[in-house]
């Protein structure tokens, strides 16, 4: 019986290196058949016989390579075949990359943007510094609208009408985060089937993160990136009416609200807010035996918009219908949005819009890193279990505990 020792990999690679092509058995084998496929294990009891009433049986690896398969020896080479790893981008490789239209330089570019690592951070901010000059020259158009109102559809049959007219169209699609994988769904992309495979085209599925409003958190920065990168209109299509959509209309110049017929009484499904933020409300899929009832609810709405405060200065906001299927409809919304942009240059509502927007991002971005540097701070980590315990067990209230932690935290910062 051998020893329970096994042999070390450098032991295996010696002895079938000295086996070569011969017929000795493998080491650690005893009463291998050359001439059969099995062989009996070291294990077997000596006093067995050497027939086949015993069981045990172990099948032959494969000895040489076939069908694309190492022999059984080959992850014991000291060769290891080094792992490709993607070269690092300079601050200068992703700006040359943008400038040109790289679409992967550009997607990296974005994946950088949305990185929550510091140094990527960093990276990022500089990548965004140098491109600056080229952006703020697309026009932004955010999209949003109730589950199932057909956005998606919308956007591809809107977005093959402007590459049609000569225009790049990039589309930021916020997708609904995954709860188990914080990941993107990526539903988005695979509904705009056609609209994915044009060179003039440029589709961003993001994750939603939880972010208030429904967009990525770094969208902005994103839509930055793709103006770089010579797009003329940004489409950025939201989660959908749930949520606070006050953080889309902060980033685009005209809102849309796409809304939908016979889904009993309209007025009622659509929220009074989201209403006041929008440029247009467009009544989708109105074809066939549904475009009797899209023009009863489109003389619906404009009654409705009478009461309710126009989303832009100097801008009056009005229903119309369209269908994304036969494309009636879409040519005469993109005249009401040139009109709507012309309108604002010229009477200065655009250029007001777009200064509050940036005064308005630097607040938010304050907001983000003092809310990073609270909860990341290890004193407050340490402390926030056991307050929050206190709070559950009502031994202290909400104001209290606040006033707690904050505490915590100014005397950590001295």
């Amino acid at each position: 019986m051998t020893d329970n020792k096994r042999p070390t990999p450098d032991e295996l690679r010696n002895a079938q290196s000295v086996a070569g092509d011969s017929n000795a058995p493998e080491l650690g084998v005893k009463n291998a058949n050359a001439e059969g496929s099995t062989y009996r294990p070291d294990w077997v009891p000596e006093d067995a016989k050497k027939d086949d009433t015993y069981a045990c049986h172990v099948m032959k690896g494969v000895k040489e390579m076939h069908d694309g398969l190492l022999s059984s020896s080959a992850h014991l080479a000291p060769s290891v075949r080094p792992v490709q790893r993607r070269k690092k981008l300079t601050v200068a490789d992703y700006v040359r990359g943008i400038e040109q239209g790289d679409r992967v330089i550009l997607s990296r570019a974005i994946t950088l943007v949305e990185s929550n690592n510091k140094d990527h951070f960093k990276l990022a901010q500089q990548v965004l510094q140098a491109v600056l000059p080229r952006t703020g020259k697309a026009l932004r158009i955010g999209i949003t609208g109730v589950p199932g109102a057909g956005k998606s559809t919308f956007i591809e049959a809107f977005g093959n009408m402007l590459i049609e007219a000569g225009y790049k169209v990039a589309v930021l699609a916020v997708d609904p985060t995954s709860q188990v994988t914080k990941g993107s769904i990526l539903g988005d992309k695979t509904r705009m089937e056609t609209l994915t495979k044009h060179p003039e085209a440029y589709i961003r599925p993001s994750p939603a993160g939880g972010t208030l409003g429904g967009v990525a958190r770094k969208s902005r920065e994103t839509m930055l990136l793709c103006e770089a990168a010579g797009y003329d209109i940004i489409l950025v299509e939201t989660v959908g009416v749930g949520q606070s959509e006050v953080t889309v209309r902060s980033m685009v110049d005209f809102f849309m609200l796409i809304v939908l017929t016979g889904a009993g009484d309209e007025l009622q499904g659509i929220k009074k807010g989201v209403m006041e933020l929008a440029d247009a409300i467009v009544v989708n899929k109105a074809d066939g035996d549904n475009l009797k009832r899209a023009l009863i609810a489109r003389s619906d709405y404009d009654r409705m918009l009478h009461y309710i405060r126009p989303a832009t200065e100097k801008w009056k906001t009005q229903a119309y219908t369209c269908s994304a299927v036969t494309k009636d409809g879409l040519d005469e919304l993109w005249d009401v949005i040139q009109e709507f942009t012309e309108q604002g240059k010229e009477n200065g509502v655009f250029l007001k819009r777009r200064q509050e927007q940036s005064l308005r991002w630097v607040r938010d971005m304050i907001d983000e890193h003092l809310h990073n540097l609270f909860f990341n701070n290890v004193v407050i980590q340490g402390r926030m279990g056991e307050v929050e315990n206190a709070v559950l067990d009502g031994e202290m209230s909400e104001s209290q505990a606040v006033e707690e932690l904050i505490g915590v935290f100014d005397k950590s910062l001295q």
